[in-house]
């Protein structure tokens, strides 16, 4: 079983910064994929960012440039710095952990990860 909590969201104004940390409960952690998502009031959750163990990342065409995703194995935590924000940005941002562990076949794909957390809210004002 593995638990996630986030934190780090809040309210920013466009072109500003924030980092949201995800804190993960479990010994499998180092061995998951890890990834953000997130929904925009009267949309469907999208795919964000995902960091594989071995640190490969694949990032949403929307956030490529902006946003970095990191992961600490030591601390159990991955982390999304994002900059550059802007009002399109404003969503509920969730982490989840991936099913396999050194396995996953579609990183984007919500049915990869087994472990959401309860999802932090972002606020980009214009």
């Amino acid at each position: 079983q593995v638990q996630l909590v986030e934190s780090g969201g809040g309210l920013v104004q466009a072109g500003g910064s924030l980092r949201l940390s995800c804190v993960a409960s479990g010994r499998t952690f180092s061995g998951r994929a890890m990834g953000w998502f997130r929904q925009a009031p009267g949309k469907e959750r999208e795919f964000v960012v995902c960091i594989r163990w071995n640190g490969d990342t694949y990032y949403a065409d929307s956030v490529k440039g902006r946003f970095t995703i990191s992961r600490d194995n030591a601390k159990n935590t991955v982390y999304l710095q994002m900059n550059s924000l802007q009002p399109e940005d404003t969503a509920v941002y969730y982490c989840a952990a991936g099913r396999g562990i050194y396995y996953i076949s579609d990183d984007s794909r919500e049915d990869e990860y087994e472990y959401w957390g309860q999802g932090t809210q972002v606020t980009v004002s214009s």
